[in-house]
């Protein structure tokens, strides 16, 4: 029979290699999967109201393979599987043989992950070709699945489920990662997450355009061969692009497409318009790094000629870059 529990804040609803009894849907709180590593517990995701836990070894009576420990005081509501063995006995041979069959494949896809994450421990977490992985799975499910947001907002919708399926299921990848990767790009304002109510999210990808973009030039980038590909930037080498770029957009382009800047007028408004001192001589590493052209100089001042279609699209990829660094850590 389905009975209610309270489990307070920090305190385990169940522990890795517990023997299992039950599974449980969250009905108020909220609870983290974790895994013991050493001395440390390293969360792999969180579980919200609607949610389900535990309910993978009805199939197969395996130990706990993960903690679940409550992140706030909660209730769930627990389904032992003796009742729910009974009731599953019910249903036709081959429904059961399916969903014994799926709880088969997302076990082993878990394993073959896990075996994958923990291959080198030393290796960097979210190296910067698997980033570039899942944004492409985010840009894939987007557009197989995605819908116009029917508020009339910019961007497509689809949900966390078919994004979790696809990154688990099909590409094999850790759906704790996918989700940090999520949070980093809401953070950074090209996503946007909402909660359904179930457990669930719906994800708006709001720059469809410009991640598609950023995946494309960026998988470029990484497998050039190091001679052949443009330096990397700081980012203080971004914050100076980027208010180059403010003060190009004012100008007019010449029959070329270039924009003429004054560096002496840069240096003088800098610090009002972008709240940074951007002086002559800090533009010298964008130049020696073919980011910008070189200085041009006469009698009223020292110039530069930006193409602003260009150089645009670059501080804005390494923007991307340099803040999902920070965030990936």
């Amino acid at each position: 029979m389905a009975e209610a529990k309270k489990i307070v804040k920090d305190t385990y609803l169940f522990r890795e290699g517990d023997a299992p009894d039950a599974m449980y849907i969250v009905k108020t709180g909220g609870f983290a999967i974790t895994k013991t590593k050493g001395n440390s517990e390293i969360v792999l995701a969180e579980i919200a109201p609607g949610a389900m836990v535990g309910e993978m070894a009805l199939f197969d009576n395996r130990p706990r393979s993960a903690s679940v420990k409550a992140t706030k005081d909660s209730e769930v509501i627990s389904l032992p599987y003796d009742s729910l063995t009974k009731q599953m006995e019910q249903l036709p041979v081959w429904v059961r043989a399916i969903m014994k069959t799926l709880n088969e494949n997302l076990r082993e896809a878990n394993k073959k992950i896990k075996m994958l994450e923990t291959n080198n421990p030393d290796e960097e977490r979210f190296p910067p070709h698997i980033v570039n992985k899942y944004i492409s799975i985010i840009n894939l499910v987007g557009f197989r699945y995605g819908k116009p947001d029917e508020t009339g907002g910019p961007g497509i919708v689809f949900t966390s489920v078919l994004l979790r399926n696809y990154t688990i299921q099909i590409f094999q990848e850790a759906t704790n990662k996918m989700q940090s990767v999520v949070n980093a790009l809401t953070d950074l304002g090209y996503l946007k997450q909402e909660e359904r109510g179930d457990g669930t999210q719906r994800i708006t990808n709001l720059k469809t355009a410009e991640l598609f973009a950023f995946v494309d030039w960026y998988n470029d980038w990484l497998f050039k061969q190091e001679k052949d590909r443009m330096a990397p930037l700081t980012d203080a080498e971004v914050k100076i692009l980027n208010g180059i770029l403010l003060f190009a957009n004012r100008a007019e382009p010449n029959n070329k497409g270039f924009r003429k800047v004054s560096l002496n007028d840069v240096q003088n408004d800098s610090m009002k318009e972008t709240g940074n001192l951007i002086r002559v001589d800090d533009v010298n590493p964008l130049i020696e790094k073919k980011y910008l052209t070189e200085k041009i100089m006469d009698e009223k001042g020292v110039y530069l000629m930006v193409a602003i279609e260009d150089v645009e699209p670059l501080a804005r990829n390494w923007t991307i870059v340099n803040n999902l660094k920070k965030k990936l850590r």
